[in-house]
């Protein structure tokens, strides 16, 4: 019959590594820093939303060249032109970044994905800054087909598609943090669909036609839509003589209406992860 010695016995200095001799436990290794952490998380849903997504992108486009098409035949040019094609391009924006992210983490909440992420040395807002920084990403090809056809249809200038390398990730961050907030509240995943649904086709609804022609109380609520900031930055780059003092105010608010609806999809994953 074997003998367990004194010194493995819970509450002995020697197994507190207190006994001469004895080697001190080791300590836990520091905790994964913010932005290796979100480089990592990154790169990871970058290569996975390549994969997955790639179909879903291709009809967010077409979506978008679709609606610029039918309107067309109504819009002629002017004011509500720059609102069509500047609210269809950031619609591929709302779609990927919004509504499929919103979809990402409803599933991946119902699955017990959050379990294993909540196990990794990593910190809340690396995993939701990650996810949300690679798909506001990957809507970047479809976004510039639609910008670049839309001003084709339209006869509108190209010169300044340049100031899209600032709107899509500002907006991209304004719609990330909402999709991920949907996804992660929503009780079921069903649920994260359909508020991402409804989102994108708030986006597609109140961000590509005219506001001019829109009722006040519509207008209010457009207002207060993300997405929104970006399109009018964005639509005004074809006027004439761009007020570009403008232009940076929208951008200016579409990136603190972001940083605000990440920190609240960084609360939601925290709550629910624990959970």
């Amino acid at each position: 019959m074997s003998v367990v010695p004194a010194d493995v016995l819970a509450g002995t200095p020697a197994a507190q590594g207190g006994g001469a001799g004895q080697t001190p436990p080791a300590e836990l290794g520091p905790r994964a820093r913010l932005w290796p952490s979100l480089a990592a998380v990154y790169r990871a849903q970058l290569s996975r939303a390549r994969v997955a997504r790639m179909p879903l992108l291709f009809v967010a486009t077409f979506q978008s060249v679709g609606i610029m098409i039918m309107l067309r035949g109504v819009v002629g040019g002017g004011e509500e032109a720059h609102s069509v094609v500047a609210g269809a391009a950031i619609v591929v924006v709302a779609f990927v970044a919004l509504n499929l992210l919103a979809q990402y983490f409803g599933q991946l909440r119902a699955g017990g994905g959050l379990d294993h992420y909540a196990t990794l040395p990593v910190p809340p807002a690396a995993v939701v800054l990650g996810a949300a920084a690679a798909y506001a990403s990957f809507t970047v090809p479809g976004t510039l087909v639609t910008a670049v056809f839309g001003c084709v249809l339209f006869g509108l200038p190209l010169g300044n598609l340049w100031v899209l390398v600032a709107v899509i990730p500002l907006a991209g961050a304004a719609l990330s943090g909402l999709g991920g907030t949907f996804g992660l509240l929503a009780p079921r995943p069903e649920l994260a669909t359909l508020l991402g649904q409804l989102g994108m086709s708030a986006a597609l609804l109140l961000g590509v036609l005219p506001p001019e022609r829109m009722p006040q109380p519509v207008q209010f609520l457009r207002d207060l839509l993300p997405s929104t900031y970006g399109v009018e930055a964005y639509a005004r780059t074809f006027d004439a003589r761009p007020d570009w003092t403008l232009v940076g105010v929208d951008m200016a608010v579409c990136a603190a209406v972001g940083v605000v609806s990440l920190a609240v999809a960084t609360w939601a994953y925290r709550r629910a992860a624990v959970r």
